[in-house]
């Protein structure tokens, strides 16, 4: 199902990046600006491991600084049929995690000082097998895919709020509104709808790898009291890669509406007591 509602999102993303170009400048001028943005967003999935891990703080770590996460990441890796990713740790007191990397073989790991301190090793493997679910559906390249048509849809709106955009959209003030209000605001949505729809999937997929839904589930419900009172200051750019918002200390909880790239603990955590291990 979250699959499902993921291709039904990308679908309607695109298509109001059609209807946009329409509006303002005809196929031809969409396709200028989409391929401007694809451009750009390529050069960050390309590079968006490097950067993520290089404005959090992380460093990487070998076997011999910490044997015992080596080795549950390594059982995580195993039971997920991938690559051992690089493990990378975050000098940050707030309880959290990510994963990053275009495929398996480029993934790595990061967590802080906090999860290590604050779960057990059940729970650590239960949010594990969250993170490298992510790498393995390829959900970096899913939000960078949306962050292009995002993009590309937000930069015509711009140059239509600033050049006058085209002839269609003098002639219909309806249509001028839609581009360059309405648009940009809905792209957004469905660019965070899509990233909860991948939350939900990598927390089914990971407790199905691990065997053990109430591992994560009891993870998270410690994670976001952890990261409500801890403060870890991070671009908002890559908060959503993180298994809880990592800005909640900091932002309240107004992130916790539409315009937040997590979804609600309490559903995540409702959702895997849910689910039944075979």
């Amino acid at each position: 199902m979250n699959n499902l509602k993921t291709i039904v999102l990308l679908a309607a993303i695109s298509g109001l990046l059609v209807a946009v170009g329409g509006m303002l400048g005809g196929v031809r001028g969409a396709g200028i600006f989409f391929v401007m943005s694809a451009i750009m967003n390529i050069g960050s999935y390309w590079f968006s491991a490097a950067i993520v891990l290089r404005t959090s703080g992380a460093r990487e770590i070998e076997r011999e600084d910490d044997p015992h996460l080596f080795a549950m990441v390594e059982d995580v890796a195993q039971r997920s049929g991938m690559p051992m990713p690089r493990v990378y740790i975050i000098d940050s007191p707030q309880p959290n995690a990510f994963a990053t990397g275009r495929n398996p073989a480029n993934a790595a790991v990061a967590v802080t000082t906090g999860i290590r301190s604050l779960l057990t090793d059940r729970e650590l493997i239960g949010v594990l097998g969250h993170e490298m679910a992510h790498v393995r559906n390829r959900d970096i390249l899913t939000s960078s895919v949306v962050a292009t048509i995002a993009s590309a849809i937000s930069t015509l709106s711009w140059m239509a709020m600033w050049f006058g955009g085209s002839r269609d959209e003098r002639g219909n003030p309806l249509a001028g509104l839609v581009a360059v209000i309405i648009a940009p605001i809905a792209a957004t949505l469905i660019q965070l709808a899509i990233s909860r729809s991948r939350e939900y999937q990598a927390d089914r997929d990971g407790a199905r790898t691990v065997g053990d839904p109430e591992a994560l589930a009891s993870a998270l419900a410690k994670l976001e009291m952890g990261a409500a009172r801890i403060p870890l200051a991070v671009p908002q750019s890559t908060a959503h890669l993180y298994i809880v918002n990592p800005l909640a200390a900091l932002s309240g909880r107004s992130m916790a509406g539409l315009f937040s790239t997590h979804p609600s603990t309490a559903d995540r955590i409702a959702r895997l007591r849910e689910m039944r291990i075979e």
